[in-house]
């Protein structure tokens, strides 16, 4: 699986990030300023960079420009909470590959890791898009779930949910972790919109494939 190179200096935010990523199988390594940054991109160890421009030592930009000028070819996806176009075509134009703002949903950072690795690597494996767990499947690239040979259509939030029980398989996940992967690092801890997703989720792919852990959260029976 894919190393991913995060440098961001909010420990919440990067947290959040590493948390995400790690989840959803990738292997991930976080940094606080630009000098890590820049020395650890270097390594051809990385698969791809997720760049904050606000970084306490030196701008995000001077980073991406010392490598694009050493002639890295790593993928870099700019997270930043400047959201002045200037800067946006400055990023862009200065060699990253993307370039998203803060605040920011988990889900859509995902999409976009995703989508800039398959552009890196030109292949993806059969084994690769597909999840399954007892008579389910999780087609990744579809975003539907088969149940005994029939095929389900399932929203964003509900996909998201279902493929971070499908990747953790018995494992007993809280309500704040779900929470985190799926709805952001800034939702309201104190709703119950998880409770009222996993009600969705049994009602589509059976009603004991995920099974309540009393006072602790979710586990996927496998």
């Amino acid at each position: 699986m894919a190393h991913i190179l995060i440098a961001e200096d909010e420990p919440r935010i990067a947290s959040f990030i590493e948390k995400g990523l790690k989840s959803h199988g990738y292997t991930t390594t976080t940094v606080g300023d630009a000098y890590a940054a820049l020395t650890l991109a270097m390594d051809d160890d990385f698969d791809l960079l997720v760049l904050d421009l606000g970084l306490p030592d030196r701008d995000g930009l001077e980073v991406l420009a010392d490598l694009r000028g050493q002639g890295v070819n790593l993928p870099v996806i700019i997270l930043t909470a400047r959201d002045d176009l200037k800067d946006k075509i400055s990023g862009l134009e200065g060699g990253a590959d993307d370039y998203m703002t803060k605040p920011f949903r988990f889900e859509e950072l995902l999409a976009r890791v995703r989508a800039r690795l398959r552009t890196a690597t030109s292949t993806t494996t059969t084994e690769s898009l597909a999840l399954t767990v007892r008579n389910v499947v999780l087609d990744l690239q579809t975003r539907k779930a088969k149940v005994n040979d029939e095929w389900i259509e399932l929203p964003t939030r509900e996909f998201i949910l279902a493929e971070t029980f499908f990747r953790h398989p018995g494992q007993v996940l809280s309500r704040q972790q779900l929470l985190d992967r799926v709805w952001g690092y800034d939702y309201d801890p104190g709703s119950n919109i998880v409770d009222v997703y996993v009600g969705y989720l049994r009602k589509k792919l059976g009603d004991d494939l995920i099974q309540t852990v009393r006072g602790v959260g979710y586990r996927l029976k496998t």
